[in-house]
């Protein structure tokens, strides 16, 4: 079994467990003796002046399911020749359904299946099932609770139900040709086989129109379908029948006040349906469509403690379960496919072809094989490892709280680290792939989110961070804007240490995701948030006074005040490069805003003045290596697993091989190297994000492939279902989500990358993806969207999109041309035929 992730024991004043799993020498002590101003108030009025969340509360009419007239008429599926896909020959088992279950999901229900013929086994989750609440009292050590056994404290993520599908003549030793998918091309789990004579099919998908999981069980051959569901709580719920006869349910609340509930029921073509007990029983059914419904009293608004007490989960669920089964599953699949495909379809990926031999492989055993040494490249499956990420995007980023820790997968109601969103990297890292893989708008659950926790964290950052016993705390006594923890819940609250650099990465993020867009109404909802994180680092940023090596100059600078560098290093040093870094890029990017929108000229000044102030790194003339501290000594851990002081190379931009000095690269690419080549996987993911950056393709490209390792005996790598395993102990793992969408997004960086108003194709081509290739509807900032195909390593042709009259200059090697996107909407390159 998986380990929890710490508890509160384990999180005193310094922890003994980092918040990514290693153990952290972080020296004790913060610094004492600051004075406290009285804390500001009216974050929760400020709230209501913001048009808060689109996260649709678990409503009949939040989501309703298309009318007859509006459903295709019979689904159009990618061949499966033709589909993206990973395949298998065996079923999972549910002990380790965590690296062999098949996910699914719509944004808001998740799932995972293991595909056994005679007992599948089904996890379900619900975004909003969440235990805590505003975890608004800090310890004794002025930093906040980070623990799952409270009521109002932290919480944690936890499974909605666990479902069985039994048909206990289809054993294994019963069944022949046995298969199963995980479809990327349109969507879906199949598992099929034979059993006397009959070929037997299971479709399992998660519709995001009509909002339920659905488990479609055919045949053809003339077989029946015998067997039960089983809808099983995992906190003593008590299942009971559904009025009619057709389903089973079960309700209940967490002691925070959270009700939620869940519904099973089937519709059978031939045959018979009924209940008994606590399970769903059909017999000699030719077709069984099965629909799983659930969901919160979860709601976006601060105002009303995030959540509804008006809701009724078990209504809601009812009309949806019974809204589903009135549809032919035919029909039901249609819309579901209808609708994953206007997402998945909107960038294709070829990276190469694979050998027969590789084809012929099951994925499992074609991990193992590419892992081994000395083994050729697999495009064809690199390839589908960057489908797989925008598949987990599409299933896990729609209208519901956005990607935590583990996303909408879980195998436990202990996960590590709660499963919550930590606002040091992961959660940042999950929303670096949508912009770039023509998916923006699985964005918006991130911004909602932020949008809608902002007056909670406002609030928090004015009661309490100024608080004496956090070390953090501003040296001037004053405190304005909002700031947050490095771990955030639904419910407004924050856990384990202040982050004060987190408000300017989360705005940071949401900046870039207008960079890319040049969406103006998201730039409108995001404004107060990046306003109110420029008010934080006004009143926290300090003077200290520094001279220029080379000139001997002296001047004052600004930086930030007694901090770390995550998550490693004294907690009183001032001007970590991380937090320099982050404040330099809030500053522009909130400069920018503020010219957009026509707001707020005079304050724009004023960051302006601070950001000109702002001290920027210096190369450590001890090791040679961009500072990570205002100190040439190295006063962490070499190796370290976070690349924190890297910032402005990725995910910034301040660093970059146009613009930057030599010297200032060639510190970056020094403290890079020495930071090595092997971590965790999400480790290793910014690792090959940096490395394209800088141009090094076979440096990345080792990385990607150290990510794709398989994951044996808990080591961390790939389980046979693609997703990253975290190696806790020697004898424990557990999935963490974000090397699955950091990876692909470093994939899509080696292949295109954008600056404002730049281009650049094929920066970072490895030789094993060189031979041809191509990618279409990669996006790139300023609105504009690429295609690019190459051959022997060069741009054959290249597409860009966007609105009439945007203008980027093009480059391929030494070739570049400015390019003015015509009334037609694109414009089409040849650079080697024409440079």
């Amino acid at each position: 079994m998986h380990e929890p992730g710490p508890t509160a024991s384990s999180q005193p004043s310094q922890p003994s467990r980092s918040a990514d799993g290693r153990p952290a020498d972080v020296p004790a002590g913060h610094p004492a003796g600051m004075t406290r101003r009285g804390a500001l108030r009216g974050a929760g009025a400020l709230g209501a002046l913001l048009a808060l969340s689109a996260l649709p509360e678990f409503t009949v009419a939040a989501a309703a399911a298309p009318g007859p007239e509006h459903r295709p008429r019979a689904p159009h599926l990618v061949p499966e020749d033709k589909a993206v896909t990973l395949w298998y020959g065996a079923p999972g088992t549910e002990p380790l359904i965590m690296e062999q279950g098949l996910p699914l999901g719509n944004g808001r229900l998740g799932g995972l299946t293991t595909g056994d013929p005679a007992h599948d086994a089904l996890y379900l989750t619900d975004a909003t099932l969440w235990t805590g609440g505003a975890n608004a009292v800090l310890g004794s050590d002025g930093q906040f609770p980070y623990e799952a056994a409270t009521d109002t404290g932290f919480g944690t993520f936890g499974l909605l139900a666990k479902v069985y599908l039994s048909l206990p003549a289809h054993t294994s030793g019963a069944v022949s040709g046995y298969r199963r998918t995980l479809d990327l091309s349109n969507g879906l789990v199949t598992t099929s086989y034979v059993h006397g004579g009959v070929t037997y099919r299971r479709e399992v998908y998660a519709s995001h129109p009509d909002d339920v999981v659905v488990v479609r069980l055919t045949q053809s051959g003339g077989g029946a379908y015998t067997g039960t569901l089983a809808l099983t709580g995992t906190r003593g719920e008590a299942t009971g029948a559904e009025p009619g006869g057709q389903g089973v349910s079960f309700t209940s609340a967490f002691a925070n006040g959270l009700r939620y509930a869940a519904v099973a029921r089937a519709a059978a073509g031939g045959g018979s349906v009924g209940v008994s007990g606590g399970t769903v029983t059909f017999t000699g059914c030719r077709e069984v469509v099965l629909v799983l419904s659930g969901g919160t009293t979860y709601s976006p608004d601060a105002a009303t403690g995030f959540m509804n007490p008006g809701a009724d989960p078990l209504a809601t669920a009812r009309a949806k379960a019974a809204a589903a089964t009135a549809v032919a599953g035919s029909a039901l699949l249609a819309t579901h496919v209808a609708d994953y495909r206007r997402l998945q379809q909107t960038m294709t990926v070829h990276l190469g072809t694979s050998t027969a031999a590789q084809r012929a492989m099951d994925t499992a055993a074609r991990l193992t094989a590419r892992a081994a040494d000395g083994s050729a490249p697999d495009p064809e499956l690199e390839a589908s490892y960057l489908q797989f990420g925008r598949y987990l995007m599409i299933c896990g980023s729609r209208g519901s709280l956005p990607l935590n820790l583990q996303g909408l997968w879980l195998d436990r109601n202990d996960p590590a680290w709660m499963a919550d969103y930590h606002t040091d990297i992961n959660v940042q890292m999950n929303y670096w792939l949508p912009d770039r893989a023509g998916l923006p708008g699985c964005f918006d659950a991130f911004t909602d989110y932020c949008v809608s926790q902002w007056p909670s964290w406002q609030d928090a950052t004015a009661r309490l961070f100024e608080d004496s016993r956090n070390g953090f705390r501003n040296s001037s006594g004053t405190v304005a804007g909002w700031t947050v923890a490095i771990s955030t819940n639904p419910y407004g609250g924050n856990g384990w240490w202040w982050h004060p650099a987190g408000s300017a990465w989360l705005c940071n993020a949401l900046f870039d995701h207008y960079a890319y867009t040049r969406d103006t109404a998201h730039l409108a909802r995001i404004y107060p948030l990046l306003k109110g994180a420029c008010q934080f680092w006004e009143a926290r940023l300090v003077t200290t006074t520094v001279t220029d090596p080379d000139t001997g100059v002296t001047r004052q600078v600004l930086v930030d005040d007694h901090d770390w560098s995550p998550e490693q290093g004294p907690t009183d040093a001032i001007g970590i490069t991380y937090a320099q870094e982050m404040v330099w890029q809030l500053f522009t990017g909130y400069r920018e805003a503020a010219a957009a929108l026509g707001r707020d000229a005079g304050y724009a000044a004023v960051i302006a003045g601070l950001q000109e102030r702002l001290y920027l790194p210096r190369i450590s003339a001890t090791t040679g290596w961009l500072e990570e501290w205002m100190t040439d000594a190295n006063l962490g851990e070499t190796t370290h697993r976070h690349l924190s002081p890297l910032a402005g190379l990725f995910p910034g931009d301040r660093i970059n091989l146009q613009d930057s000095p030599p010297s200032l690269i060639a510190g970056a690419t020094a403290l890079l190297t020495a930071r090595g080549m092997i971590s965790y996987g999400w480790g290793s993911a910014w690792r090959a994000l940096c490395w394209a950056r800088l141009k090094n393709a076979e440096k990345a490209y080792q990385l990607v492939q150290a990510v794709l390792k398989p994951s044996v005996n808990h080591s961390n790598g790939t389980g046979i279902n693609m997703f990253d395993m975290y190696q806790l102990s020697g004898d424990s793992s557990t999935f963490q989500i974000d090397a699955n969408f950091g990876t692909p997004s470093a994939m899509v960086e080696m292949l295109v990358q954008s600056r404002p108003g730049r281009i650049e194709l094929l920066p970072a081509l490895p030789a094993a993806w060189a031979a041809s290739g191509s990618v279409t509807g990669v996006g790139a900032r300023g609105g504009l969207t690429v295609d690019v195909a190459w051959a022997g390593g060069a741009v054959t042709t290249a597409t860009v999109r966007g609105p009439a009259g945007a203008t980027a200059t093009v480059v391929a090697g030494a070739w570049s041309t400015r390019v003015t996107i015509p009334a037609g909407g694109a414009v089409t390159l040849r650079p080697t035929r024409t440079g």
